[in-house]
């Protein structure tokens, strides 16, 4: 029975470099990314990077004053973080201020101004169809830009990009192209302004002629209106639509995909923004459409979209176009060729991902309770937090001395072991984090800070426990090399159930906890497991392969290891059991 484990104990012994080549390969691999990816420090938070402070003023609607209360404005909080998070800028603070104010601070970083734009772009969303449109210019009114009826290949040849398509997500663009005939402009907008209605709707509705005159009247209001639009002024843009309610017609301005500023009249809202359950960008490689971006409506919505697409299906272009409209500014104009009916869409085009990632977050968290006007916005200096952190990172190094005084004191040769591995886990946490600010938008503050230098403590600890077994094995007369693997079971016990609980805590702080704290929680959750792969991958084979050293082996006094200096009184394994009696006769 015995044979075997030795065995064992032996294979164990002698194939320490496994694991550190394992872990040294992992420091590379994890160097050579950061380099690749071109994040070689990690991304800051606010408190040490600077950034924007904006504060939004909720803004009452006439004969809605009551509007303004706390359940709306923590619903408007909620959905400005994840409008903000959705573009990748991380640590981003979203909190309300007396009774109608909310502050929004944004970290200074790649995507700041755009979650500037995007969190002052608080007005509900609404997908209207398009009546007319064309690109709009402060000489007059430009040529129409036509939306392209065929499939992708069989666009005009003057053409410079696509028009965004609306298609069932998942499916194939139909090769049919939209019917041609059409309706004037002037006729849609007397038919309460859409496109969609068909010859019998509008029979079977036999407006009155005073009704008749008065949408006449209006529709051409609009057409002057929509004529004299400038939508390159940006205060006149900035006044389109004011005071328009969902149910009229309306005129509006977006960019399009060549960056021109392009001019629309479109009718009624159909679908609200409230009827988009989830949006995502996707991309698409089966089909080669590349970035799209898909939506997935509510029960209700979803019925509402299959009916305006569908009428807007019968008409030609532009009329076959609905607007996703924010903030009265087009966003999006795809066209459809047929009835949406699944619930779903897949909007395809011209997209990047950014541009793709961009529409599905305002499509996911275009709608707000309340509107907001921007009332000021400062630049926050980073200079108080880098004086924090340069405080924050003398006492880590102060920390970390004593430390090390501490082990060589102590341990003497040992600590050699000791500080090795805390090299090994303060390259690996910084690696770590520079890598997650670009993949999961980690952003390193002053109390992720703080977690670091506490787990400078959790790791030292994990090397005592191991250290004190092998030196308890010592001092029962074992010699070094078995004391190693003897001690490795109980101490492995023990430095598991010590990071569980650091572990346990952190991640309870995680989650019941927001904003910064969470930034202390999560450094020290990370570098808590980083603690166990160290130990386990790194600390354990190193010391297995220092014991074959006669150095170590041999307990030299300068080793942390000599018997003598531990107090060994060999041989204790001997006098374990009892000696058996001698038979004097015998003898």
């Amino acid at each position: 029975m015995a044979t075997p484990k030795k065995g064992r104990s032996a294979s164990a012994q002698s194939k320490p470099g496994r694991s550190l080549a394992l872990i040294l390969i992992a420091i590379a691999a994890l160097t050579g990314g950061m380099f690749a990816s071109g994040h070689t420090t990690p991304r800051l938070g606010i408190d040490l990077a600077g950034g924007t402070s904006i504060t939004l003023e909720a803004v009452p609607e006439a004969g809605n004053e009551a509007a303004i209360n706390k359940t709306n404005m923590d619903t408007a909080v909620s959905i400005m973080e994840r409008r903000v998070n959705g573009l990748g800028v991380s640590e981003a603070e979203v909190q309300t201020q007396g009774r109608d104010n909310i502050i929004v601070n944004i970290p200074k970083g790649t995507n700041s101004e755009q979650a500037r734009k995007q969190v002052g772009t608080t007005a509900k969303l609404y997908f209207r169809p398009v009546i007319a449109t064309e690109v709009s210019g402060g000489a007059g009114a430009a040529s129409p830009s036509p939306s392209p009826t065929g499939s992708p290949s069989d666009k005009p040849s003057g053409q410079a990009t696509d028009k965004p398509e609306a298609t069932d997500k998942g499916s194939a663009s139909p090769s049919a192209s939209p019917t041609t005939q059409g309706r004037a402009v002037t006729d849609a907008l007397k038919a309460d302004a859409t496109p969609s209605a068909s010859a019998s709707d509008k029979a079977k509705a036999s407006p009155s002629p005073s009704a008749s005159g008065g949408a006449a009247a209006d529709a051409s209001k609009l057409q002057e209106q929509y004529a004299k639009l400038d939508c390159t002024n940006a205060k006149t843009r900035s006044a389109v639509g004011d005071g328009v309610k969902a149910s009229q017609p309306t005129l509006a301005c977006g960019k399009n995909s060549q960056g021109q500023w392009q001019k629309y009249i479109l009718g009624p809202a159909e679908v609200d923004g409230t009827d988009v359950d989830k949006a995502q960008a996707v991309l698409n490689t089966q089909s080669g459409a590349g970035w799209t971006v898909t939506m997935d409506f509510t029960d209700g919505g979803g019925k509402k979209f299959a009916d305006i697409t569908g009428k807007l299906a019968k008409n030609q272009s532009p009329q076959n176009q609905f607007a996703i409209v924010l903030d009265g500014d087009v966003v999006s104009d795809p066209y459809v060729r047929q009835a949406l009916t699944g619930g779903n869409a897949e909007i395809s085009g011209n997209f990047n991902q950014q541009s793709a990632q961009d529409l599905a977050n305002m499509l996911s968290y275009g709608a707000l309770p309340l509107t907001f006007r921007e009332d000021s916005v400062s630049t926050v200096t980073a200079a108080l937090g880098g004086d924090q952190l340069k405080a924050g990172l003398i006492a880590g190094a102060i920390g970390l001395a004593l430390v090390v005084i501490y082990l060589l004191l102590y341990y003497r040769g040992l600590a050699f072991i000791a500080i090795l591995s805390l090299l090994v886990s303060a390259a690996l946490t910084y690696t770590i984090m520079a890598l997650l600010g670009p993949t999961i938008n980690f952003a390193l503050n002053l109390p992720a800070v703080c977690g670091a230098i506490v787990a400078i403590g959790i790791t030292a600890d994990s090397f005592i426990v191991y250290f004190e077994r092998v030196r308890d094995e010592i001092r029962e007369g074992r010699s070094l090399r078995p004391a190693v693997e003897r001690a490795w079971p109980r101490a492995r016990r023990t430095i598991l159930v010590s990071d569980f609980v650091s572990f346990l805590a952190a991640a309870v702080l995680f989650i019941v906890t927001v904003g910064k704290v969470q930034g202390f929680a999560f450094t020290l959750g990370l570098t808590t497991l980083l603690d166990v792969v160290v130990v386990f991958l790194f600390t354990k084979p190193l010391l297995t392969l220092m014991a074959r050293r006669p150095f170590f082996a041999n307990g030299h006094k300068w080793s942390g290891l000599d018997p003598k200096g531990l107090g060994a009184k060999p041989p204790l394994r001997r006098t374990r059991r009892p000696a058996a009696p001698v038979d004097t006769k015998e003898a």
